[in-house]
């Protein structure tokens, strides 16, 4: 006779693993910028780049997971979906920016945000076109992910340009890059994706994903706030122009005093905050949705359906 053996209980997530992950993830990154400054190894200076680009992502990216609202999402799914959305999001964008983007005009920055989130939106599309379960919650989470990813490798790449400068290579230069972007990152990329994941999921079902009006105003509005955000420090410019006067020259005013400087610097991060806050206030509206759908939502009476194979 076969005897049975009890079956040991399913491995239960900890929460809160995000916060270590940011404390381990900070304490080796001051680790690393020491030992760089006391030996000056130029061999770790791969290793600070990718602990500073991907410390801020994958802890927001860990965050998010504890908060999915089916089983469906795994790590390994997530660990996908940041990956590949990072990589193919990044040269995807890349090159259709190289193809389409000639001109220097500040249409430019309405181009890279409509390219870019096209991409992303593809991206995860294709990513998560075999979930069975399409809740708006998992939507924002694996659009969060794809977003971080593209985000992560993106400042690894301004990271390391950021290093060469006319004097010799500027390891400070790097750490500054770093920060900033590691301060604004979570307002941006996996910001605008998530809202995009949450609306794409909220017209889905299980065997279509529908292009509806809803979903194409979303990518619009997305976009605009990507334009909005990549532009800032050209709008802060013109406003700074228009309170004081001046003379701009290659992008930038002809002999600035002191106090335009600090005018521009502040207006540039109140647009930033003033984007970002547009940005948080929009993904919660659409999280909050989720409560007003019916479990098993018919598919919408209009929009394109894309049918998905099962697999």
């Amino acid at each position: 006779m076969a005897e049975s053996y009890p079956q040991p209980p399913p491995p239960v997530m900890r929460r809160r693993a995000w916060l270590r992950i940011f404390w381990i993830g900070l304490v080796l990154w001051l680790a690393t910028i020491v030992i760089i400054f006391a030996t000056g190894n130029p061999n770790l200076v791969p290793t600070l780049v990718l602990v500073g680009s991907f410390l801020v992502p994958v802890t927001f990216v860990a965050w998010a997971f504890e908060r999915r609202e089916t089983g469906e999402l795994t790590p390994g799914l997530i660990l996908n979906t940041f990956i590949a959305g990072g990589v193919v999001g990044v040269l995807a964008a890349s090159l259709l920016e190289s193809y389409l983007l000639r001109s220097s005009s500040a249409l430019v920055f309405l181009g890279v945000g409509l390219i870019e989130e096209a991409v992303k939106l593809a991206v995860l599309a294709f990513l998560t076109r075999h979930l069975h379960q399409k809740a708006i919650r998992d939507g924002a989470i694996l659009g969060a992910s794809v977003g971080f990813g593209f985000a992560a490798f993106e400042t690894a790449g301004y990271a390391f340009t950021s290093l060469f400068t006319a004097h010799g290579l500027s390891v400070s230069q790097l750490v500054a890059t770093e920060v900033v972007r590691s301060v604004i990152s979570p307002f941006g990329h996996g910001l605008w994706t998530a809202i995009l994941g949450g609306v794409l999921f909220s017209s889905s079902t299980r065997e279509h994903f529908t292009i509806t009006g809803r979903l194409i105003l979303a990518y619009l509005g997305v976009s605009l706030l990507h334009a909005f955000w990549d532009g800032m420090r050209v709008i802060a410019l013109y406003l700074t122009l228009l309170f004081t006067g001046g003379v701009v020259r290659h992008g930038r005013i002809v002999h600035p005093t002191g106090g335009q400087v600090l005018l521009a610097t502040l207006l540039e991060w109140i647009g930033l905050a003033i984007v970002a806050l547009i940005g948080l206030l929009w993904l919660r509206a659409v999280v909050r949705s989720e409560r007003r759908r019916p479990p098993h939502p018919p598919p919408p009476e209009s929009g394109w359906r894309v049918p998905i194979r099962h697999p």
